[in-house]
């Protein structure tokens, strides 16, 4: 794959959103950088040889402040490795090219990462105990089963599951869908406001709500009023 120019305005999906998916390289350069371009054919050559596995992407420095500025770059070449939103490795400076090689191959996923991507994309219950038995703490793993889990009714085994996992917009959603699962809120308004009079002193009633207020999700315009509804009842 052709390394990819990117802007200030194109980051977030080039590079931030692509990395949820495959590894990015960012190359920060600039045209009188010479070590720059000792590199950069480097770089392209490397990464255009993994098919697509990992990916390219070429900032200009000079037309692209922002993007400097969130590096915090001091000097150039700067390459950058990105996977799931976040930096996870990177150099400064001009290197031989096996050095290269070795930066981009540690990038590349496992042969466990393609299986449990494998049994991910299956989805089914067998595959997915397959895909926890190779990696016990793969969020989306544990997510996907979850919700299996809880459309089978086996809300309990749900939240034990959840539970071995750190917290997250994810994990919460579908454990106040586990929750919620033995005492269902279809009509959300009528719930919410039953409810309302009970959380002061009721731990089972306020997680009910906040349970409720999670399936229903920040875009529902409700949302927010509930919320303050429920900050006003108990403060």
């Amino acid at each position: 794959m052709p390394a990819i120019d990117v802007t200030d305005v194109t980051f977030q999906s080039e590079v931030i959103d692509r990395s949820m998916q495959t590894p990015v390289i960012v190359d920060l350069w600039a045209e009188w950088c010479g070590p720059c371009r000792t590199i950069g054919p480097i770089l392209e050559r490397v990464t255009d040889a993994t098919d697509g596995k990992v990916v390219l992407a070429k900032v200009n420095v000079d037309e692209n402040p922002g993007v400097s500025q969130a590096f915090q770059v001091q000097s150039i070449p700067a390459v950058y490795a990105l996977k799931d939103g976040q930096v996870i490795d990177g150099f400064v400076g001009a290197y031989p090219e096996h050095v290269i090689e070795q930066f981009v191959q540690s990038l590349l996923p496992t042969e466990e990462d393609l299986q449990v991507s494998q049994l991910l994309a299956a989805g089914d219950e067998a595959s997915l105990r397959a895909a926890l038995e190779l990696e016990p703490a793969n969020e989306d793993v544990i997510v996907a089963l979850a919700e299996l889990l809880v459309e089978d009714g086996r809300a309990e085994e749900a939240l034990q599951l959840l539970a071995r996992i750190p917290e997250s917009e994810r994990t919460r959603k579908v454990a106040a869908a586990a929750r919620l699962s033995q005492k269902p809120a279809d009509d959300f308004d009528h719930q919410l406001t039953v409810l309302l009079d009970q959380v002061k002193g009721d731990d089972e009633a306020r997680q009910q709500y906040v349970d409720i207020l999670e399936l229903m999700g920040p875009d529902d315009p409700r949302t927010a009023q509930y919320r303050k509804l429920l900050t006003s009842r108990l403060y």
